[in-house]
């Protein structure tokens, strides 16, 4: 067995309860107020690590995030000690260039500005005092100057209190109407106002904040870094702090039907026009890093415009001649991002692969790819010389700090706790993957978990979890919204699959849902669903609750139509129904990011409606029958409320029992504890009404 394994075995081992007694299984609150641990920082020696804790207060229905650090080469091995004060609320932390510093954001001063404290301790000084939040930032490489993301209006340019005014102004009008003439007008959860990410560069000065800003890029429109999950890994600085490369798509009419991400080469003085690197790829380009020298850009690319789905190549670009070459071709993985080894030989990046996210190194020279850390999956890593940090978690804890040799060979130091430490009382429930001929008899994976509280010879009601995405997976990895050790904490054994079109299986797997959401994918649940049954003999079919979000809930009103066997009876007792979509045709119009469903249904709603039609839920609500919940955001804009209240609709006007759970205050995911609580007590009385504990 591994080090990495061993260490990884031992960390979930401490999960067991002491006793029988005190046994029990996870719970939803235990989810939602754990102790959450992100952001691994190593200082550029590697000798010292800054991490972020999040905690949360349940009763407030809010959480708060803090900044702790670790030598790790103190002797003593002492357990790590808080470094921003009590009662701040921060976020991403960064060390200086010399190490003596640490950087953040916090909203302590009313809006969300750049802080920095020393490494040893003290009081935090505020570096930024701009009239608008700052979303992100990059220190250059000297650390004397900052790149930093802000929200502006585009003819606003760098006078950030021209925006705020704006804003003002739009705030005291007594009318609220907005006149949009273009798409996007809303975006993930927010109506559009007007507003860019904009990067500007700033002065760190050594005596008090500055109020000044540089834009860099003014003639590049759109947003950077892009909306609504992008982050400053889309921003670069070049080795001698003389530019940066930024990754964007133009902000106009095609915005909400394109992939197509530049990477631009700008002065950071904002003199100069932006020169675009990537122009002759119309697919996605992102996550610029140049080599130390400065002479080769890294970046990642996609080849296939408007599919978001597609895979990330790793490239290597002469920024001079725009010379581009792909680093391993032969590897049929997405890479995640980039982070070169301390000899810049290699690229570190994660990767899914066969249920699991692990890290791996590559090769720049041949493209050999070299596994690093396989176990569960790696939610996030820092490398500095020979030390590597990584942020791992499984189907039995959410990210856990593991400090190790760059190469992956030496041993695991823990540095924070496994939710079974955390939670002694806790009995997880024990997983395997398991394997099946699914459609045209290729292999599919899934996994099967058992209840907390199982027992050999006894059968166990089953929760069968249907991911989204389509191009996702349910697999080995902790989740704060859809955990499978929820239901098994409720009694439940769970079965995911990874049907046709999930992602970590090469790329033609991933493609192979695209035009065929109703088909391919609906056979592999059918057949994995047998072969489970079949090999699991605690599984009972007789009661069992399909639940799904997203294109999982879409898959639960599609197989409410068309699952049945040869007497017409459905497999399953009751569906779960979180956002799903009802209507692919209308579906295709009421959505923002309209690249998604013109590729997968093969085009426009006028131009293709067959692509439409073919696999619409809402052309067989005629044979629904099983008891459904519906679960419904109402900010949600990727998969609109209508989807749900037309679904809620079908079934309460078809007489089928049915609820609907409705969130006036989240969008396609349930975020606030209380609420993520509530989510989790509804569904399971729901399961438990029709399948028993």
């Amino acid at each position: 067995m591994s080090p990495m394994r061993t260490a990884l075995c031992l960390a979930l081992a401490m999960a067991l309860p002491m006793t029988a007694s005190a046994a029990r299984g996870l719970q939803p609150r235990d989810l939602a107020t754990l102790d959450r641990y992100s952001s691994p920082t190593l200082s550029p020696d590697g000798r010292v690590l800054v991490f972020a804790k999040r905690t949360v207060d349940f009763d407030a229905n809010k959480s708060s995030t803090g900044l702790w650090i670790e030598s790790l080469v103190a002797r003593d091995a002492a357990p790590p000690k808080r470094l921003t004060p009590e009662g701040w609320n921060v976020n991403s932390p960064a060390f200086s260039p010399d190490g003596k510093s640490v950087y953040f954001l916090s909203a302590k001063s009313g809006s969300q500005q750049l802080y920095v404290m020393p490494a040893g301790g003290g009081e935090p000084k505020q570096v930024t005092d701009y009239p608008v939040d700052v979303g992100g930032y990059k220190l250059s490489p000297d650390g004397t100057r900052v790149a930093l993301a802000v929200e502006l209006f585009v003819d606003c340019k760098a006078d950030l209190d021209c925006t705020k005014k704006r804003l003002d102004d739009t705030a005291a009008r007594k009318s609220s109407g907005v006149l949009y003439d273009k798409i996007f007008v809303r975006h993930w959860d927010t109506w559009a106002d007007g507003r860019l990410n904009r990067i500007v560069i700033a002065p760190v000065q050594n005596k008090g904040a500055t109020t000044s800003a540089t834009l860099v890029g003014a003639d590049i429109v759109g947003d950077v870094p892009s909306k609504p999950f992008g982050d400053m890994s889309e921003t670069t600085w070049s080795p001698d702090g003389a530019s940066l490369v930024l990754s964007a798509r133009i902000s106009d009419r095609t915005e909400p039907t394109s992939t197509n991400f530049d990477l631009y080469l700008v002065a950071a003085d904002g003199s100069g026009s932006a020169r675009n690197l990537t122009a002759a790829n119309k697919a996605w380009d992102t996550g610029p890093v140049f080599s130390a020298d400065g002479k080769t850009l890294y970046y990642r690319a996609m080849k296939r415009p408007g599919f978001e789905a597609d895979r990330f190549a790793l490239m290597a670009m002469d920024p001079v001649s725009g010379k581009t070459r792909e680093i391993a071709p032969k590897w049929d993985a997405s890479a995640d991002g980039i982070r070169l080894s301390a000899d810049g030989k290699s690229i570190y990046t994660t990767a899914q692969e066969l249920g699991r996210h692990p890290l791996f190194s590559v090769s720049l020279q041949n493209g050999e790819v070299t596994p690093i850390f396989k176990e569960g999956s790696v939610g996030a890593f820092e490398l500095v010389g020979s030390t590597l940090v990584v942020a791992a978690n499984s189907m039995n804890s959410g990210d856990q700090l593991f400090v190790t040799r760059a190469d992956g060979k030496g041993s695991l130091r823990a540095i924070t706790p496994s939710a079974g430490e955390m939670l002694p009382e806790v009995r997880f429930g024990a997983y395997e993957q398991f394997r099946f001929p699914g459609w045209n008899d290729e292999t599919v994976h899934a996994y099967v978990l058992k209840p907390w509280n199982y027992e050999e010879g006894k059968k166990y009601p089953v929760a069968f979890l249907i991911h989204g995405g389509p191009q996702g997976s349910f697999g080995d990895g902790w989740s704060y919204r859809w955990n499978p050790q929820t239901y098994a904490g409720q009694g439940y054994a769970v079965v995911m699959i990874d049907f046709h079109g999930s992602t970590g299986y090469g790329q033609a797997f991933t493609d192979s849902i695209s035009g065929h959401w109703g088909d391919r994918p609906l056979e592999d649940l059918q057949k994995g669903w047998a072969h489970a049954l079949k090999q699991y003999p605690f599984l009972d079919g007789d009661r069992a609750c399909a639940l799904g979000a997203s294109y999982g809930g879409y898959m639960i009103n599609w197989l409410a139509g068309n699952w049945f066997d040869a007497q017409g009876n459905a497999p399953f007792k009751c569906l779960v129904n979180h956002n799903g979509v009802f209507d692919t045709r209308s579906m295709g119009l009421v959505t923002e990011e309209l690249w998604f469903s013109e590729w997968e249904f093969g085009g426009t709603v006028h131009d293709k409606p067959e692509g439409y039609e073919r696999f619409n839920p809402a052309r067989h609500i005629a044979k629904w029958k099983t008891p459904t919940m519906v679960v419904a955001g109402q900010n949600d804009f990727r998969v609109p409320i209508d989807q749900s209240l037309s679904t809620f609709t079908a079934l309460q006007r078809k007489g089928i029992d049915s609820q609907l759970l409705y969130f006036p205050d989240e969008n396609h995911w349930v975020l606030k504890p209380q609420n993520s609580v509530l989510w989790h007590d509804t569904v399971h009385a729901w399961m438990k009404k029709h399948i028993g504990p």
